[in-house]
């Protein structure tokens, strides 16, 4: 088990969050942006033109409104996660920003 795991009590509770890409171009979308809660392993994923900080910004937030806010997201170390936007956003619904461990994509969903 590791060393700083995050007990999970319900759906929607943690996030595993990270971009997928850059892939061939298809109507403008070069990349994939997967959210996974951990419980059911249930998956969100939105194709985008980017992977900047703005567009991970509207993602979280349409996910909030349609399913509550989360206690943590777990995102790998990519800057599109870990940027001042992001901590921002993190601090103003509460939500626990954790970091996977580098070159351990398992811990991210």
């Amino acid at each position: 088990m590791p060393q700083n795991s995050f007990h999970i009590y319900e759906i929607f509770d943690v996030w595993g969050i990270d971009f997928m890409g850059s892939f061939s171009s298809s109507q403008g979308n070069k990349y994939i942006l997967v959210a996974v809660d951990y419980l059911p392993k249930w998956v969100k994923a939105k194709a985008l033109r980017t992977n900047e900080a703005r567009v991970v910004y509207k993602f979280l937030k349409s996910l909030v409104a349609r399913f509550g806010t989360p206690r943590a997201i777990i995102s790998d170390r990519g800057t599109h996660f870990c940027n001042d936007q992001f901590a921002r956003v993190m601090l103003k619904y509460g939500v626990t920003h954790r970091l996977a461990t580098a070159y351990h994509p398992q811990t991210s969903g």
